[in-house]
Formats: C-alpha cells, structure tokens, sequence
C-alpha cells in the first residue's frame, strides 16, 4: 500500500462519460443514466484498501442521507484484478452486499475511466453540479485509518451543499489521501 494523494482535476470540468457494467446488477450504465437530478458524486474505490474499508460506512449514510435532495453517488472500482484479485467484480458484489450501498458499484476492467478523471487514489471524491461541472475534488474529511480523529464526511457534505445552492465552489479542496490505483 502506497499512500497517494488524487491529482488536481480543474474545476467546470465537465465530467467524462462511460460505460461500466455495474457488479451488483450485471447491468452496464452509463453517466446520463446515473447521474443525480440536482448533483453527482463519482467515487473510486475498491475492495481491499483500508481507506476505502475505514469510509464504507460514512459513504453509504451520505449517499442515502442526500439521494432525497437529487444527489446519487456513483462507485467506480478501476484496479487491475489480475494481480489484486480481491478487487474482481464477483467480490466487489459481495463487498456492496455485506456494506449494503445504495449506490451502483461499477467496474472499470481497462481502466479508461479513471485516466479519463485522472484518479489516483481510493477513496477518490468528485462532486458534479446538475449539469456534470466539477464543482468539488478533494478528500472527504481529515479521518484516516489509525489517526484517531472522527470520521465526519465534512468536506465531501460542505462541497455537496455548495454545490446544491449554487454556492462558490470550496476554495479550500484538500487532496483525498489512499492507496494508489493498481495499475496494469
């Protein structure tokens, strides 16, 4: 495990489009499907990573807490799961089942999507306005695996509601810190 920070993604970027099959459903979606009336939040994650396993819990309240304001969190697992086979999509299902998210759990298996956003890291956040501009990349809060400090969302929460009344975006977008993508 590498700790990594998410590379700068500029603001108004409007998002990249794709088309992951989701592991839960078998489904493939793409972004105009998933995307949230009012705000998106695009996620990478994955199985194994001890960041992404220390949030679980938080991402899943978040999602469900603002999915009644138009807000729908998207998951996107990009690692290559030849050499990081706990990551493949038939555990990425189990892992969705045992955290029950209510968000789609999308597999990304040539890893275009996360070079499309420059992702680096899991967990890495992005927060789109209701016309797919970033408005927000960054961390989601200061808690870390074995810092002691309480995991609280608060900057991911503080970058949504911003984003839901057409605020200003954050001028203080702290990198999200994890391990590094497995690339192939």
């Amino acid at each position: 495990m590498a700790l990594t920070p998410s590379n700068p993604f500029p603001l108004h970027t409007i998002a990249p489009e794709f088309s992951l099959e989701d592991s839960v459903t078998g489904k493939t979606f793409n972004l105009q499907q998933l995307k949230g009336k009012q705000a998106t939040v695009i996620m990478f994650i994955c199985n194994h990573c001890p960041f992404v396993i220390h949030v679980n819990s938080k991402l899943v309240e978040l999602a469900n807490q603002f999915k009644s304001q138009g807000v729908n969190f998207i998951a996107i697992s990009s690692n290559d799961v030849e050499n990081y086979p706990q990551d493949a999509p038939d555990k990425m299902k189990e892992v969705a089942a045992e955290n029950k998210y209510p968000f789609p759990y999308l597999y990304d298996p040539i890893q275009d999507v996360a070079k499309a956003y420059d992702a680096a890291c899991t967990p890495d956040f992005y927060v789109f306005d209701k016309d797919l501009k970033s408005t927000y990349h960054g961390r989601l809060d200061d808690s870390r695996p074995g810092n002691d400090k309480p995991l609280t969302g608060k900057d991911l929460i503080a970058a949504i509601n911003a984003t839901l009344n057409n605020d200003t975006p954050l001028k203080n977008q702290l990198p999200s810190m994890g391990c590094n993508i497995k690339w192939k």
